[in-house]
């Protein structure tokens, strides 16, 4: 009757027969366990047609919620996680856990008693009214007036909200900046939403694929893509399997037992120069030659730096 609930609620219809297969019952319990959600008051209803099936449909009162074991364990994890997650709903997850460990079967609490782990508390934390009133804003295509930073004497941001993305984190909005006539993005702990919401507006599209895809590029100090501006690859003096653990979004190739050819990004030349020296060995620059020359150029500098001419 579970695993009838999960396919159900995938909002879709289902013929009796493709349940039955599914499920590898017969049509005769699919019916049986139909009227049995029925009777703890899920709305389900029934599709006419040479086969006829269900559907799901929304209730007007909240019927008892079930759940299969993986389920039951993923929302344990889930409600556990919050601390982390930068949303202030650490009391609230606290307290659902709680109940919803107490209906568990003895088995099912086993499990997850079991499952306890350590994380770190995100300082960074997000109003849920906060989460909420710019979410509506976003589904309901509605324009978006909020405050933003420490100052309040500033007039407020209008804008266009696309999207919310967390990353690391933090919580952003993806925004068209009426003011500034360009995309924007804003943390959501630093927003505070005036009410009510503007007219509706007609979505732009976003200069890339989508909206993960434009705050990763936009951290990376590029446009439209999920790659740095400066990508550079070198030869160093080290074995793959000690450089590996700290090459981060770059890629590596083993050449020899002592040597790899890596190749990393940043947001210029020099910091591509900087994330391999921190590895502390010898290297030779493969290219480009704008690396190249941003090599020389800061051998230059540091020789400088050390009173020694760069011939010395």
């Amino acid at each position: 009757m579970l695993a009838l609930l999960s396919l159900l609620q995938t909002q879709r219809d289902w013929p009796g027969r493709v349940l039955a297969d599914r499920l590898e019952v017969s049509p005769r319990t699919v019916r049986r366990d139909v009227d049995r959600l029925r009777e703890l008051g899920y709305r389900i209803g029934a599709i006419k047609g040479p086969d006829g099936g269900y559907r799901l449909a929304a209730g007007s009162e909240l019927p008892p919620l079930l759940f299969d074991d993986d389920q039951a364990v993923a929302i344990a994890v889930a409600l556990q996680s919050v601390p982390s997650s930068g949303v202030d709903l650490d009391e609230a997850a606290a307290r659902a856990l709680a109940t919803v460990r107490q209906v568990m079967p003895s088995r099912l609490r086993h499990r997850v008693d079991g499952i306890r782990f350590s994380g770190t508390t995100n300082t960074t934390r997000v109003d849920p009214a906060v989460l909420e009133a710019v979410s509506g804003a976003v589904r309901e295509r509605r324009m978006l007036r909020f405050d933003y930073g420490s100052s309040s004497e500033r007039p407020a941001r209008r804008t266009e909200p696309h999207a919310i993305v967390a990353r690391e984190g933090r919580w952003y909005l993806i925004a068209w900046d009426l003011e500034a006539d360009d995309w924007r993005t804003f943390r959501l702990d630093r927003l505070r939403p005036r009410i009510p919401t503007g007219p509706s507006f007609t979505p732009r599209e976003l200069p890339a694929a989508d909206a993960v895809t434009y705050l990763a590029a936009r951290s990376k100090g590029s446009v439209g893509e999920d790659r740095w501006p400066c990508i550079g690859e070198v030869v160093i003096e080290l074995p793959a399997q000690e450089v590996a653990p700290w090459i981060g979004d770059g890629t590596l190739e083993p050449l020899d037992e002592g040597s790899c050819r890596i190749t990393v990004g940043s947001w210029s030349w020099t910091g591509v120069l900087a994330s391999v020296a921190r590895f502390d060995a010898s290297f030779t620059v493969v290219g480009p030659e704008a690396l190249r020359e941003a090599a020389s150029a800061l051998a230059a500098r540091f020789a400088a730096s050390s009173g020694r001419s760069a011939s010395s």
